[in-house]
């Protein structure tokens, strides 16, 4: 077998009738035995395993679906693992059904070469019935049906608008809130400076005939908005006027208002504080 040149060339064929020595020899893709041109294909070799790749598929008679048979393996362990597994009865009828045309007293069957869809209803029809007027088309539909994202677009916008008037309603509670409390403040800041003024114009009153009685018998004033003693009515009024008058409010040195809770801005007035948060954060709790 071979030549001197070339002594590995040429297989002796593996049929066992043949053994033909053949110089371009053929591998079976199955067997992978090796072969003469006249024994090259499945048949001629007879070879044990000329099914290995093929695809065979039955169709289940109960559910009218494919059934793949596996290669080297018994078909009735593949039939009953479908049978097990993968069978559905139901199925029978959306297989088997044939669909035909929807045309109010036509029967014909449809197929892939007599098929049209409409344009407009979007269903199959035969060529019979293509046309509109002839199997009393519907039209075409909404917008919102064949454009399902506007559903969505709409939803978007509610929420906008409810977040939009809950936010609103929140900003004019806080508004009203803040005005109660600043109303409130000022209420007892004008109280307390009637009270004090009150008491001034008693002292006054007393002052011009008891000063130097109650100097002369030891009594002892006191000022009713620092605590302060003095030995007369005219020094206690004196203390008032330079002391807790120098601001131009009798009751200024009591009265305390919290910051801006916006910018933290300080102001002793209420009004001034409330006109503030209105002008400069336009009266809303959102920064």
């Amino acid at each position: 077998m071979g030549t001197p040149e070339f002594p590995d060339l040429g297989k002796h064929c593996a049929d066992s009738d043949c053994k033909l020595v053949d110089f371009l020899p053929f591998t079976c893709d199955r067997c992978y035995q090796v072969y003469c041109l006249e024994h090259r294909s499945y048949i001629k070799h007879r070879c044990t395993k000329a099914d290995k790749q093929d695809v065979t598929v039955v169709i289940c008679p109960l559910c009218a679906k494919g059934v793949r048979l596996v290669p080297e393996q018994d078909p009735n362990i593949t039939w009953e693992n479908h049978v097990n597994t993968d069978c559905d009865p139901s199925n029978y009828e959306k297989v088997t059904k044939k669909k035909k045309c929807p045309a109010a007293g036509c029967k014909e069957i449809l197929v892939f070469s007599n098929t049209i869809k409409c344009k407009d209803c979007t269903i199959d029809h035969c060529l019979k019935h293509r046309f509109g007027p002839d199997h009393k088309c519907p039209g075409p539909k909404k917008v919102e049906t064949n454009f399902p994202f506007m559903n969505l677009m709409n939803r978007s916008r509610k929420k906008e608008s409810k977040t939009n008037s809950s936010s609103t309603s929140s900003s004019s509670k806080w508004t009203t809130s803040f005005l109660n409390a600043a109303s409130n403040i000022r209420a007892s800041a004008e109280a307390g400076m009637s009270k004090l003024s009150g008491e001034i114009n008693q002292a006054w009153g007393t002052s011009s005939d008891g000063g130097r009685k109650s100097n002369d018998n030891g009594q002892v004033e006191q000022c009713p908005q620092c605590g302060a003693k003095f030995s007369s009515i005219t020094t206690l009024i004196n203390h008032v006027q330079k002391v807790h008058e120098r601001s131009g409010s009798r009751f200024a040195a009591n009265v305390t208002i919290d910051a801006c809770p916006k910018c933290s801005k300080g102001f002793t007035d209420p009004v001034s504080l409330v006109e503030h948060v209105e002008r400069e954060h336009g009266g809303t709790s959102r920064r």
